[in-house]
């Protein structure tokens, strides 16, 4: 398995309805990044205050300046939902995630441990805040 390429597939696949934010990070963005807040209804994300409806894609989803990878703006405060993507090789195979190599595909089992161990690494000590 490759590491992350910022292709952002994921975010396209995902940055619309389906994800959700926790009442605390709700709490932080509206403390913090009332930016961010705006765009929350219900603990429901990406939602376009003007019409009440889910963006089409994230609305913090930018292209890099050479145009080859996909940024997003609220990277160190982005929601959990997105943190902690992937958890299962079965979205990233969906999702057309680009760290999977063939090999990943010839023996799920194997990535779908490799995954696991990625995303443990990357998460944070227990007590502290991503």
């Amino acid at each position: 398995m490759k590491d992350c390429n910022s292709c952002g597939k994921c975010c396209e696949a995902w940055g619309s309805d389906g994800l959700s934010a926790s009442s605390e990070e709700v709490e932080r963005w509206e403390t913090y990044r009332p930016d961010i807040a705006r765009y929350v209804q219900d603990g429901k994300i990406w939602i376009d205050p003007a019409t009440g409806e889910y963006f089409d894609r994230c609305p913090w989803l930018t292209k890099s300046p050479d145009g080859q990878k996909l940024i997003c703006d609220i990277y160190e405060d982005r929601p959990e939902d997105c943190r902690y993507y992937p958890v299962e090789i079965a979205d990233m195979v969906r999702d057309d995630c680009e760290m999977l190599e063939p090999r990943d595909l010839d023996n799920l089992r194997r990535a779908q441990r490799r995954l696991d161990e990625i995303m443990i690494a990357s998460r944070p000590p227990a007590g502290r805040q991503p």
